[in-house]
């Protein structure tokens, strides 16, 4: 299918110049699917663009009506495979909704992100299913025990934090109940001979959170919306920001919050649906703004977000930890 001169003229007009001399590649090679273009492009390419790249593309395709009301949604398939079946389709009901622009960002979000979602639904087709449900049901498990053992995954949190899951995970196994008895200094000693990076002021986190042990589980149920109690945590217990706070959250029962750590945002990377950020520490605003993101993902694959951070966490590790 070619472009008409006046379509492509006015199409250009539209765009950047990066995007022009990107554009000229595949125009040349007549690669027009999205999965062709380059991610330099997907990267500068913003969504209202997205519109303009693609209409022209099909414009004599669509049977469009100025009624839309008796408009006949004809399903026609694009010949040698031009424009992919669900892209047609998804920017024929953008067309018929008089182009609302948050359909389409919402419509072309999804688009890009259908090779992940792809992934997704073989993880759960597969045995890691079985796996993610267990951890699911541990968690939830955990969330129901006395305030010691919140406190101790509490602990767990503030030592994985620039440090392993599985270091965490064998500290945690070493000290046990000593979390909440041991003197800072001796803490320290421990945390060191068990091989953590920063067992000074691991040791220091864990000692001034031990004032929340005795009413952890009462405070935690005082909040309704999972956010506000994440904020809580985040501004009052030393050490845990918003990624280490979702994550203790998650890990005792919570489903709705996202754990946002750099095999995340690797992953959201290689898709193109971040670009990668400036600096590895995430604002509050762009933590906010990915968990978007991973909510919409969450959506479309019909899972929460605690399922589909192990998921993806399987996928970038290959291990389902916690």
């Amino acid at each position: 299918m070619k472009l008409r001169k006046k379509q492509s003229n006015y199409f250009l007009r539209l765009l950047d110049l990066p995007l022009v001399c990107s554009l000229s590649f595949f125009w040349k090679n007549k690669r027009y699917t999205i999965g062709k273009i380059p991610r330099v492009l997907i990267r500068k390419m913003q969504m209202n663009h997205a519109f303009c790249f693609l209409f022209p593309l099909f414009h004599n395709a669509i049977p469009f009506h100025t009624d839309s009301q008796t408009a006949t949604r004809t399903n026609i398939r694009i010949t040698d495979g031009v424009i992919p079946q669900r892209l047609y389709n998804g920017l024929i009901n953008i067309v018929y909704t008089k182009i609302d622009m948050t359909n389409l960002n919402t419509f072309c979000l999804y688009f890009i992100m259908q090779n992940l979602l792809d992934e997704i639904k073989e993880l759960q087709e597969s045995e890691i299913k079985k796996v993610v449900d267990n951890r699911m049901r541990e968690f939830e498990e955990l969330g129901n025990k006395d305030n010691s053992e919140l406190f101790k995954e509490l602990c767990f949190c503030l030592l994985t934090a620039n440090f392993s899951a599985h270091g965490g995970i064998k500290i945690q196994n070493a000290l046990g109940d000593r979390f909440s008895s041991l003197p800072q200094e001796e803490l320290a000693k421990k945390l060191s001979e068990l091989g953590h990076r920063f067992p000074n002021m691991r040791a220091k986190f864990i000692f001034e959170a031990r004032k929340y042990k005795d009413n952890l589980k009462e405070t935690l149920k005082s909040f309704e919306c999972e956010s506000d109690l994440r904020n809580w945590i985040a501004e009052n217990v030393k050490g845990l920001g918003m990624k280490e706070s979702s994550h203790f959250l998650r890990n005792i029962g919570y489903k709705n919050l996202a754990i946002i750590d750099f095999h995340i945002i690797d992953l959201l990377v290689k898709n193109n649906l971040i670009q990668q950020p400036k600096s590895k520490s995430l604002t509050k605003k762009n933590y906010v703004e990915i968990e978007n993101i991973l909510k919409e993902i969450a959506k479309k694959s019909n899972t929460n977000l605690g399922e589909l951070d192990l998921y993806l966490w399987y996928k970038e590790t290959g291990k389902i930890l916690k």
